[in-house]
């Protein structure tokens, strides 16, 4: 049994998106702000509500009007003396929902048996709704009415004593009562009139989402909730938030006063917790903890024997009081120890450190105090732990073998983890996101054993753990303007398993060259692919000098060349990630033989294969050359924030030294392109190679069409990448001109940057919620 799928609506910045889960590992990806904490979230309310109860955000912003109207709605009602609507119809497309979908075995039907729709059902795909709704509506509305009509009494007090003021008075301060509004209202009252219910799912009514948004099946009217809690028996469910508060103990916390963070984020209060589940011989001794009981006992006698001895003389001098009598109880002092007091204090975890002498002698180890040690170690080592202690719960070693839960483990666990990579390496980051699902499976009876499922979750924003998780175990989250799905800023989630489809030869390469590289496409607003080293090293420096605003965004940037560039294609386009492509012209003769300097008129094609396939999808140079910005970029109609825009070489108007008539050249490569645009500087730019070879192109002249062809032939075994850095290194970098096809694509992605963010900020009017809550706090995080 597995989860297959879980589909999230109304959740946060989650209107409505299924979330495919791997077998083993699936990571979370996207940029910032993209639903990622959202989605974790949801599945950590629905399945620990305990744990983590709703607060009235988590509804998803654009909903939130609708819980306006159905209070205005009730109140018109009540003082119109009507009655009012209290059924769930109004309420059901605003509430929070999961909808988990399984993977069952014949064999193991018996398990799920109150999740079943049908009788005739004998295994396979099984789905189940846990919703977040009114627990009574009756009693809702009569305290919902109850409150306002208080507050209006409240309200009318406030406005009499403005009124008896005297003139003399400025303005009489505003008074805030609460509830102003039904979500007002449930901002405190939440938890106390909500309730998780969970519904039964036909698997034939499932419907495949379309691009941007999953489509949860409508329920029935008549649809009844199951009794009791279905999941229960059915997972097991462990997460580690993403704030695990590491650092020093503050001061002022006294020897014996543990301090105690969010989760139990010290190893010692971790150790504490599984030595009192799993450990103590205190809870169901068996013979094998004899030994420490009774080590325990004589220590409690020696102590209780020295105790009497010391309090004899204060003992005595109260009985001179005349108390206790002869026949009144006397005071006697007596200890019991308990093994995990040992454990309850904040030197409980020390760490060694090995000491060598100066004379080479045998040298005490010393000790360390847990906070001492770097934040990242400690987060490595707490994590582990965490996930070994989830493991032995969920498997109930120890002493957690004995008593009522034991009946039947769970055949399903899930582990949440946030945000790992916190305080940590990269390299340690990978270490973990390697070996973290193996921890969670080292026990005997786990292994490859799939009828005890262990299915690991892990949201992240770095690149490092992308870098070391196969495509097929990535969720890429995306967000969607306001606009575009609803009125609202919301996301969408993208299963990359599906781009390329299994073992073809473009999954291997866009794998294999992730790696090589890095994996920021998952996290970036945009990116740049560029053609070679010398692009790879002087474009984020132009962008540095020139183009503050895209200076400012997370745009990253590739090499790969234009023969390769479109087998990123697939990828882009599934994550809609606004892409700009800096390459070149790759000019051929006309009979497609050898590479040649470009030319109008000669029938020449190019060579690159992004620019013949992908965009402009065009292989003749002239046509190339004499396309239009508009022809350069491929849009979508319907994702009007994914572009992908084409910038190669185009003619560039020229005065060479000593020449009064300008004159247009045609370059071959970035290179030359900039040698172009930048001829005065490069004619006296010093230097060995390609540099020395420029500067005596130059000086020969003969034209730009002989200065070109001069520079082509350099430029063919010429040492690309020295003469970057060279060029890099120039005291007067920022004053070079960038070359124009390039300077021409930054342009364009500046503008389309400017129109992402403006379109993701900007909420129509009339469309905003406020849900400031009694205490005058706006909301805060995703929407």
């Amino acid at each position: 049994m597995h989860v297959e799928f879980v589909e999230i609506a109304n959740f946060r910045k989650l209107l409505s998106a299924r979330v495919d889960l791997s077998l083993k590992t699936t990571l979370f990806v996207g940029p910032n702000n993209s639903g990622k904490t959202s989605a974790m979230l949801a599945l950590r309310r629905f399945l620990t509500p305990r744990r983590c109860p709703f607060e009235i955000h988590d509804f998803t912003l654009c909903h939130l009007r609708a819980l306006v109207n159905i209070g205005e709605s009730w109140l018109q009602t009540n003082q119109a003396g009507g009655v009012a609507d209290l059924t769930l119809a109004p309420w059901v497309h605003a509430l929070p929902t999961v909808d988990l979908w399984l993977q069952v075995k014949e064999d193991e039907v018996h398990r799920v048996r109150d999740l079943v729709p049908l009788m005739e059902w004998t295994g396979g795909r099984l789905g189940v709704r846990l919703r977040y709704e009114p627990k009574d509506l009756n009693t809702l509305f009569k305290e919902f009415i109850t409150a306002v009509v208080d507050a209006n009494v409240m309200r009318a007090a406030a406005a009499a004593a403005a009124t008896a003021k005297t003139a003399g008075i400025a303005a009489v301060p505003k008074l805030t009562v609460w509830p102003e509004t039904l979500v007002d209202f449930l901002s405190k009252r939440l938890s106390s009139m909500f309730t998780i219910r969970a519904y039964p799912l036909d698997p034939a009514l499932l419907a495949t989402p379309e691009k941007l948004r999953a489509l949860p099946q409508v329920l029935p009217a008549s649809a009844l909730p199951i009794d009791g809690d279905p999941l229960r028996g059915l997972i097991k469910v462990h997460d580690i938030p993403a704030q695990r508060g590491f650092g020093e103990i503050p001061s002022g916390v006294e020897e014996g006063e543990l301090q105690t963070s969010a989760g139990g984020a010290r190893l010692s209060e971790q150790l504490r917790s599984y030595y009192a589940k799993h450990l103590d011989p205190a809870q169901g001794p068996d013979p094998m903890d004899l030994e420490a009981l009774q080590a325990m006992e004589a220590a409690e006698g020696a102590f209780d024997l020295k105790l009497t001895e010391s309090f004899k003389e204060c003992f005595t001098e109260v009985a001179g009081l005349g108390y206790p009598g002869v026949s009144d109880p006397r005071p006697r002092v007596s200890t019991r120890l308990r093994a995990i007091d040992g454990l309850n204090h904040s030197a409980a975890v020390n760490f060694e450190v090995d000491v060598v002498s100066d004379a080479g002698a045998v040298t005490p180890r010393l000790l360390l105090p847990e906070g001492s040690n770097g934040l990242g170690y400690q987060n490595l080592i707490s994590m582990i732990f965490r996930l070994m202690s989830f493991r032995d719960a969920w498997m109930r070693v120890g002493k957690a073998s004995k008593g009522a839960e034991v009946a039947s483990i769970e055949p399903l666990h899930l582990v949440l983890v946030e945000e790992p990579e916190a305080h940590l390496h990269a390299q340690v980051q990978q270490v973990f996101i390697k070996k973290a699902y193996e921890v969670l499976r080292r026990r005997p009876e786990l292994g490859e054993n799939d009828a005890l499922r262990t299915q690991l979750i892990v949201s992240t924003h770095s690149s490092h753990v992308a870098h070391e998780t196969p495509f097929a175990s990535l969720r890429y989250f995306r967000r969607l303007p306001a606009g575009m799905v609803a009125n609202v800023p919301v996301s969408t989630v993208i299963n990359l398993s599906q781009v390329f489809g299994e073992g073809t030869e473009t999954e291997r390469f866009v794998t294999r060259y992730l790696r090589a590289q890095h994996a920021d496409l998952f996290f970036a607003d945009a990116a740049i692919l560029v053609e070679g080293p010398a692009e790879r090293m002087l474009i984020p420096n132009f962008i540095r000098a020139h183009y503050k605003v895209l200076h400012q965004s997370y745009v990253t940037l590739l090499e790969i060349g234009g023969s390769h560039a479109h087998r990123l294609r697939p990828l882009i386009d599934h994550l809609g990630l606004l892409t700009l492509i800096v390459t070149d012209l790759d000019s051929l003769t006309a009979t497609g033989g050898s590479s040649v300097q470009p030319a109008l008129g000669t029938g020449q094609k190019t060579n690159n294969s992004t620019l013949k396939t992908w965009v402009p999808a065009l292989d003749d140079i002239d046509t190339l050359i004499g396309a239009p910005p508009a022809a350069k970029t491929i849009a979508d109609a319907g994702d009007t924030l994914f572009a992908v825009r084409a910038a190669y070489q185009i003619p560039v108007e020229v005065t060479m030294p000593g020449a009064t008539v300008k004159e247009t050249a045609y370059p071959y490569t970035f290179e030359d392109a900039l040698v172009f645009e930048n001829v005065e500087f490069f004619a006296t730019f010093p230097g060995p190679g390609l540099n020395a070879k420029f500067r005596t192109a130059i000086a020969t002249g003969g034209g730009a069409t002989a200065v070109g062809a001069s520079m082509y032939t350099a430029l063919k075994d010429g040492k690309k990448a020295e003469f970057a850095l060279d060029v890099l290194m120039a005291d007067d970098f920022n004053n070079l001109k960038v070359p124009q096809y390039i300077a021409e694509g930054l342009v364009w992605l500046l503008e389309q940057m400017k129109k992402k963010q403006v379109e993701i900020l900007t909420t129509a009017p009339g469309t905003a919620v406020s849900i400031t809550t009694a205490a005058g706090s706006a909301p805060g995080g995703a929407p």
